[in-house]
């Protein structure tokens, strides 16, 4: 089984929130959550990270005190920078503004790029409350750079009309909540990124996220995704994560869990 190097980044960005703020607080958390002494280090299929030499954390991007588009900016430079590198990027974000940036990194460095996108919302809003670059709107910023083959989102059950017509405008497949079984077939032909938003897990699995949408996925069925998915894992993200909304740290621990199984994948794939 041959790895490739992976690098963990953290992401602390929560100023493209609405709602509620918290997630910029999150990288710290998911990191402790993940060398948790209260679990081991091994991935459900088989991948060691303990003894794993593949992968280092690089630490945070520095966003501190810049505005939104410098934000942006240094988030994609990070990332083409570490891509260029030769590594696979795993990121705990931070608000889903940050996977516009991370993921168009990707796309520049590997061609016919697919993402695979878990969340209760598409995120894609043309622009949302005067902010472009917000929260709400990161897949539509990304489709518009022309650079994605496929767009696949998961676990969505919050589809309004301007979202609805966002999402045939760019060709995206959304397999809303009720339509989803656990037999599905999710298969792309390359280079895959995934990017995890803890709020696409029902609330009873994942509390600590900003935006509850009762309804969602199960921690066991996201894992299931993660492993089951056909193509080449080359990068991925779990954002959203809320501290100030968590319950004994579950939800911290779920996305510790999701990170282990994504980096085994990233090393392996």
């Amino acid at each position: 089984m041959s790895q490739h190097p992976v690098s963990i980044l953290g992401v602390p960005v929560d100023h493209n929130s609405t709602f509620l703020t918290g997630p910029r607080l999150a990288p710290a958390r998911v990191r402790e959550a993940f060398n948790s002494e209260s679990s081991n280090m091994w991935s459900e299929l088989g991948v060691d990270l303990a003894s794993s030499e593949s992968w280092t954390d690089v630490g945070d991007v520095d966003v501190a005190g810049v505005d939104r588009a410098t934000t942006s900016q240094r988030i994609r430079s990070t990332a083409i920078e570490l891509i260029g590198e030769g590594t696979r990027v795993l990121s705990f974000g931070g608000d889903h503004s940050v996977s516009f940036p991370l993921i168009d990194a990707h796309a520049q460095n590997y061609d016919d790029l697919s993402v695979l996108h878990v969340d209760a919302h598409c995120d894609l809003y043309d622009d949302f409350e005067g902010n472009p670059l917000s929260h709400a709107s990161p897949f539509a910023r990304l489709m518009e750079t022309g650079r994605v083959s496929r767009l696949v989102q998961i676990g969505i059950r919050t589809l309004n009309g301007h979202q609805r017509e966002q999402a045939d405008r760019f060709g995206v497949e959304v397999i809303e909540m009720k339509d989803w079984n656990d037999a599905m077939q999710i298969a792309f032909s390359g280079p895959v990124y995934m990017s995890i938003d803890l709020d696409g897990l029902d609330p009873a699995f994942a509390p600590g996220v900003s935006h509850h949408e009762p309804g969602g996925l199960t921690t066991r069925q996201v894992i299931n995704l993660i492993h089951r998915f056909e193509g080449s894992l080359v990068g991925a993200d779990v954002v959203e994560l809320n501290l100030h909304r968590d319950v004994n740290g579950v939800t911290a621990m779920v996305a510790g869990r999701l990170a282990k199984e994504l980096l085994g994948r990233l090393l392996t794939d």
